[in-house]
């Protein structure tokens, strides 16, 4: 739309017709309904009348809107035409005016305005005609928001002041239109982008697919020795490289091949007949595709015939196509041969293990089983004359046999329970080899004459020979020797009926070196003899043959175990030969360091009688049980006896004493607050040297040579085992006091 500048003059009129007062700041009608355009005011002539009533009819039924506005403050409307009014769906002036409020403000929507005004006063500035265009949005009177073209003309005269005159056109339409076309243009735009970055995303994905590929067969070249590309869709097999050992696949040639022929050709040649039909369904391209759907790879591994020789491969087939569409492969084979020995060979472990791990379990079961039944006899002994005691304790005879049965059977609870220790002891090897100067015939003497009371009672002819000892000092553990015969002799005499014959005879066997020989001690006996199913499993725990319980003979089936541990310990070995009814051999192979040398004098303590009646001990034991019996038995002894019912109370009364009040201090170990050995660090750090020096012998129940070994380190100056064994205990306070003496 093209706008002229404006003649004033004729707004002057048409302002002047209207009747509004210049200057005035009261809206008047626009156009009152009683006032006549045949009276205009006196003010103007006959001409300009004619022209300005002209002007209004023309203005009135226009098609588009049209109004005039004050440009002051207040902005009010001073006329709006029919058109602006329909516009605004209003039937009158009246309606505009309340709507509006008779203001330019008024009709603008009011999230509009602002921007709206600001842009008329910059367009009016910067325009030599004082024009302005706008769009802006109006609130019609039935609620609907509706887009307007808004050209504006500013009018300023001496007469009628600052004023608007704006030509309005309805643009919903056409904002819609505009709108749509944007929107359309956004939705094209967008649609070319998504092409752009699919054909981007398309190319990248061309690009990592064919560098992936790449990646991939460069990978499985480090490990696979021919590489191959396989195309499902299109049936195709293709070398990349080929060893020396799979060209034969191809006939030497490295061209295209259809896969489904390649695959069967080549499972019906060389693959082994036993793996054909897995091969067949590792290679089928339904399974294949099943597989990659799991993973981007899987392998399988077969065997092939080649010149007769039988060969391990392992082929990894590898997803190199997208995932929506598994087509395209890379696949390597590689020679396994070693690895699948390997694998046979853990196998072969497990299973070992495997089978160790149950017999184990079996064992550990037996063990249980065996302890609980051999605990529960000598256990129901006990019960049982207990209460037969009680019940005829006017019987004096009676209980003294009781008792006896119940002592007897003490000890054989008490022997079980060291034997189950030994074992301990034996296979945690907490057990030390202590080498000292023997002499092997002394050494057989003391176990001829330990051994022989039990032989006797069965009158067994029991003997030892040493004649084949050319030497007879040598450097070992005499009390491991001791124990690991006596073990094996005991076990002879007791499987040998009454009236036989048992044997030990000590070979020299081997001469190594002048330092070192190979000792045979080989025990025989005429015996029950020992079945060969039963000869496998002789050292093990608790195993005791059927026909020892058919004859009635007791054992827990420990002392052939023990007696295996400490050989091995000792460097030796045992062998068994046995015939039922005919008796057993036990060989024990030792190999023992000579001593060449004449042994040193050690000394010797003289026979005298030494005075061990009315010594002071101090007795240290937590337990009240254990205290009342140690202290009646050292009591009965003869002995005076003071007690201490734990360490602190044992330290503070050795500090508190006078040089002699106590010989020797009985400790225990296991105590609260301050154990045994802690007590005897405290007493040892007195500062009278006289009491830090008293004699301290460890009574205790812990019996391994591990805590033997830190008794010794704390100052305790022997170690012996509960309960307490009399003999022991007097002959070690006898060793102590005259070693004390020298």
């Amino acid at each position: 739309m093209n706008i002229q500048e404006p003649n004033h003059n004729l707004i002057e009129h048409i302002v002047t017709l209207l009747n509004v007062p210049e200057n005035s700041n009261t809206v008047s009608d626009l156009q009152s309904e009683n006032a006549s355009p045949d009276t205009p005011p006196a003010s103007l002539g006959s001409q300009d009348l004619e022209t300005a009533c002209e002007v209004m009819t023309f203005m009135d039924e226009m098609p588009g809107g049209f109004l005039i506005y004050r440009a002051d403050g207040n902005e009010e409307i001073i006329y709006a035409n029919k058109a602006l009014l329909r516009i605004f769906q209003c039937d009158s002036m009246d309606e505009f005016r309340e709507m509006t409020g008779n203001t330019f403000k008024g009709l603008v929507h009011p999230e509009d305005l602002e921007e709206v005004e600001e842009s008329i006063t910059n367009q009016i500035k910067g325009s030599q005609f004082d024009l302005d265009y706008v769009e802006y949005r109006i609130t019609a009177r039935d609620g609907s928001i509706r887009w307007i073209e808004d050209y504006g003309h500013f009018v300023h005269s001496d007469k009628v002041g600052d004023l608007f005159y704006v030509f309005i056109a309805d643009a919903t339409e056409k904002r819609n239109r505009q709108i749509t076309e944007k929107n359309l243009i956004i939705e094209r735009e967008k649609k070319i982008k998504n092409l752009l970055d699919e054909y981007n995303n398309e190319k990248n994905l061309i690009n990592q697919e064919h560098l992936r590929r790449l990646e991939v067969i460069e990978g499985l070249s480090v490990n696979y020795e021919s590489i191959l590309y396989v195309d499902l869709d299109s049936d195709k097999v293709l070398p990349y490289r080929l060893s020396q050992r799979t060209e034969y696949q191809f006939n030497n040639t490295l061209c295209a091949r259809g896969y489904i022929w390649y695959a069967s050709d080549y499972i019906a040649t060389w693959v082994h007949p036993d793996d054909r039909e897995m091969v067949t369904q590792a290679t089928d391209p339904d399974h294949i595709r099943q597989k990659l759907l799991e993973g981007k790879t899987y392998y399988v591994n077969y065997r092939i015939i080649v010149n007769g020789e039988t060969q391990y491969l392992q082929l990894r087939i590898v997803n190199v196509s997208r995932p929506d569409h598994i087509s395209q492969l890379v696949w390597g084979y590689r020679r396994i041969d070693e690895e699948v020995l390997r694998e046979m060979e853990q196998k072969k472990l497990l299973e070992e293990a495997l089978y160790s791990a149950n017999l184990a379990i079996v064992a550990k079961n037996t063990f249980l089983s065996n302890m609980s039944h051999d605990m529960r006899t000598p256990l129901n002994a006990i019960f049982g004359y207990t209460a037969l005691a009680k019940e005829h304790m006017d019987n004096r005879e009676s209980v003294q046999n009781y008792l006896n049965k119940i002592e007897s059977s003490s000890r054989q609870l008490l022997d079980l329970i060291e034997k189950v220790l030994e074992i301990a002891w034996t296979e945690s090897n907490d057990i030390r080899i202590a080498e000292k100067e023997c002499n092997l015939c002394d050494i057989m003497q003391d176990l001829h004459q330990a051994m022989l009371s039990k032989a006797l009672d069965k009158n067994i002819d029991f003997t030892i020979n040493t004649d084949k000892l050319e030497h007879y000092d040598v450097l070992c553990d005499p009390d491991k020797l001791k124990q690991l015969l006596s073990y094996l002799i005991h076990n002879a005499v007791k499987f040998t009926n009454y009236g036989g014959k048992v044997n030990m005879t000590i070979n020299e066997v081997e001469n190594i070196s002048n330092d070192f020989a190979v000792y045979q001690f080989v025990i025989k006996d005429n015996g029950i003899g020992i079945s060969k199913d039963f000869l496998a499993h002789i050292f093990d725990p608790f195993e005791r043959e059927k026909n020892t319980t058919f004859s009635g003979v007791y054992g827990t089936g420990l002392g052939l175990t023990i007696a295996k541990n400490i050989a091995e310990m000792m460097g030796g070995n045992i062998e068994v030969k046995s015939t039922v009814g005919k008796g057993s051999i036990f060989t024990i192979t030792l190999r023992l360091r000579i001593q060449n040398e004449p042994f040193s004098d050690s000394a010797e303590f003289d026979d005298f009688s030494f005075p061990l009646l009315d010594l002071k001990l101090l007795l240290v034991e937590d337990n009240e049980i254990n205290m009342e019996i140690e202290t009646e038995i050292l009591q009965g002894l003869g002995f005076f006896v003071d007690t201490a019912p734990d360490g602190n109370v044992a330290v503070k009364m050795v500090e508190e004493s006078q040089p002699g009040d106590y010989d020797i201090v009985l400790m225990d170990i296991q105590m609260p607050e301050m154990n045994g050995r802690q007590a005897t660090a405290a007493i040892r750090r007195l500062d009278n040297p006289e009491l830090a020096n008293i004699p301290i012998i460890a009574l205790s129940a812990n019996a391994f040579d591990s805590d033997k070994r830190m008794s010794l380190e704390s100052g305790i100056n022997a170690h012996l085992t509960k309960p307490i064994d009399v003999p022991l205990l007097l002959k070690t306070m006898k060793e102590i006091l005259q070693a004390r003496e020298i």
